[in-house]
C-alpha cells in the first residue's frame, strides 16, 4: 500500500484513527492502514465528479481491483474502512440519544430486568431470553469500554461493525445480536429502530453442508445403542433439528399417519414431518419407560412438565397429563429457572450432542460431522432418493425453497460426480 513509515502513518487521518481507536472496532495495529484506504478514496473522490456516494464507493474498490496489485483481504479491509469512515465516523458528532428517560434514571440492571420481565410476557423460549440478556450485556460492556454513557443507534452500528471486524464473528451471530438489540430497543425502550444494512457486515461465502453417506449413516447407528440410538434416527429418518427432537412431546407423534407434528419450529411455525416406520415398535418400548417414569413422578407429588404459551392457566392439571409428557425427559428432576417449580425436564442439548460425538468418534468417521449433520443427510438422501424439492421443503420447514437447494448441489456431487481426468487417462492405458 505504500513505503510510508510508522511516524508518517499517525499523521494520516488523526482524528479517524483516534475515533477507531476509542471505539475500538478495528485491531491498534490495523488502524493506520484502514486510514490510509481512506485517505485513497478521498483522493478518488477528488478526481471524480460528484455523485451517489455509494456509486463512488463502489467504483473506488473497483480502480482498486484494477491495478492488479492488492489481495482479496485487502479489498475488504478497503471496503470496511470506506463504510467506518462514511456511516460512522462522519456523523459520529451527532450525540442524540434514543432515550427520553433522565441519564441518572438509566442503568443497564434497570433495562436487563425490563427486557426479562418483556421476553417472559410474551413467552419467548428460555434459551432466547438467555441469549437475548446475554448480547444486551454484552452491548451495555461495549458501552462501557468506549466510555459510552447512554446508547443511540450510533453504538449500535458501531458495535455491529466492532462484532464483525475485530470479534470476526459469523454473520449469523452478528444477526443475532442485531435481532437482540432490536428487541431492546423496541421492546424495552419503546423506539424506532433504524435499519443497519450501513454496519460493516460479517463476511460469509459459500458454505456446502456437510453430508453422510448412506453407509456412514449405518456406521453411526452401529455405534449407538438404547436412546442415544433412538434419538439419532429420529433425527436422521425425519430431519429434525436437535431442539425439535428434545422437545418433541407424546401427542406429537402419529403412528397411525406416520408423521410427527413439530411444535413451535423456527420461526415460530408448525410442521409435520414423516415418522420412520423402521422406529415405531423400539419408540413404542421406550415410551413405555418414559410412562413408568413419568407415574414414579406423580406418586411422589411432581409429573408437571412446562407448557408453552399461557396453557398452564387455561388447561391447570395438562402439565401431568401423559399426552403432553416429553418423549426424551431428563435423566432427573430439576429446579425450572423462571417458575422455580420443580419439574422434569427435556433431555439436554449437551447430552444429545456428547453421545453422537463419542459415536462419530468411534465410527471413525472423519467428516467435520455434528449432530445437524444428520438433517442435512436427510435432505440430501431424501432428494437422491427422488422425492421432490418442494415436499422436502416442507419435510424440513424451510421458508423459501432456495435454501433447500444447497442439498442439490451436495446431492450432484454424491450421485453424479464427473470423471477425473486422471482416471481417463488411467483406463485408456489399459
Amino acid at each position: 500500500m505504500g513505503k510510508l513509515s510508522r511516524s508518517d502513518m499517525k499523521d494520516v487521518l488523526p482524528e479517524f484513527q483516534e475515533f477507531l481507536r476509542t471505539r475500538k472496532m478495528v485491531p491498534a495495529t490495523n488502524i493506520p492502514w484502514y486510514a490510509l484506504w481512506v485517505k485513497k478514496f478521498l483522493g478518488f473522490l477528488n478526481k471524480n465528479e460528484p455523485g451517489d456516494i455509494k456509486l463512488l464507493s463502489q467504483g473506488f474498490i473497483a480502480s482498486l481491483r484494477s491495478d492488479g496489485v492488492y489481495s482479496d483481504w485487502q479489498f475488504r479491509q478497503a471496503e470496511e474502512a470506506v463504510v467506518l469512515y462514511l456511516e460512522h465516523f462522519e456523523g459520529s458528532s451527532d450525540t442524540r440519544t434514543l432515550y427520553e428517560i433522565e441519564a441518572k434514571a438509566f442503568t443497564p440492571e434497570s433495562a436487563l430486568g425490563e427486557m426479562r420481565r418483556l421476553i417472559r410476557l410474551k413467552h419467548y423460549s428460555y434459551s432466547t431470553e438467555r441469549t437475548y440478556l446475554d448480547w444486551a450485556k454484552r452491548f451495555f460492556a461495549y458501552l462501557a469500554e468506549t466510555k459510552q454513557s447512554e446508547p443511540s443507534q450510533k453504538d449500535v452500528k458501531n458495535f455491529l461493525s466492532y462484532l464483525a471486524i475485530r470479534q470476526k464473528v459469523a454473520s449469523s451471530t452478528q444477526n443475532q445480536a442485531f435481532n437482540a438489540l432490536l428487541f431492546l430497543f423496541r421492546d424495552v425502550l419503546q423506539k424506532d429502530f433504524e435499519d443497519f444494512g450501513t454496519a460493516v457486515r460479517a463476511k460469509r461465502g459459500k458454505k456446502l453442508p456437510v453430508v453422510l453417506s448412506v453407509d456412514e449413516v449405518k456406521l453411526l447407528f452401529e455405534n449407538l445403542s438404547g436412546q442415544g440410538l433412538l434419538v439419532a434416527q429420529l433425527l436422521y429418518g425425519s430431519g429434525l433439528r436437535l431442539m425439535e427432537c428434545a422437545r418433541l412431546r407424546v401427542k406429537d407423534i402419529d403412528y397411525n399417519a406416520r408423521k410427527i407434528i413439530v411444535r413451535e419450529a423456527k420461526g415460530d411455525n408448525d410442521r409435520a414431518t414423516v415418522l420412520p416406520g423402521f422406529v415405531q415398535d423400539s419408540l413404542r418400548l421406550h415410551l413405555e419407560g418414559v410412562k413408568t417414569l413419568h407415574e414414579k413422578d406423580l406418586s411422589v407429588g411432581y409429573g408437571e412438565v412446562y407448557l408453552p404459551g399461557a396453557l398452564d392457566r387455561k388447561y391447570p392439571n395438562a402439565g401431568k397429563e401423559w399426552a403432553w409428557q416429553y418423549v426424551f425427559p431428563a435423566g432427573k428432576l430439576s429446579v425450572d429457572p423462571r417458575s422455580n417449580t420443580i419439574r422434569r425436564h427435556h433431555i439436554s442439548n449437551k447430552l444429545i450432542q456428547s453421545t453422537i460425538k463419542k459415536a462419530f468418534r468411534k465410527a471413525g468417521i472423519v467428516k467435520h460431522a455434528t449432530v445437524h449433520t444428520l438433517r442435512h443427510s436427510f435432505a440430501t438422501h431424501m432428494l437422491m432418493n427422488g422425492v421432490n424439492i418442494r415436499e422436502v421443503q416442507e419435510l424440513l420447514g424451510h421458508k423459501n425453497v432456495e435454501t433447500t437447494m444447497i442439498y442439490t448441489h451436495v446431492m450432484r456431487d454424491m450421485k453424479n460426480a464427473p470423471k477425473s481426468p486422471l482416471d481417463v487417462m488411467m483406463s485408456e492405458d489399459h
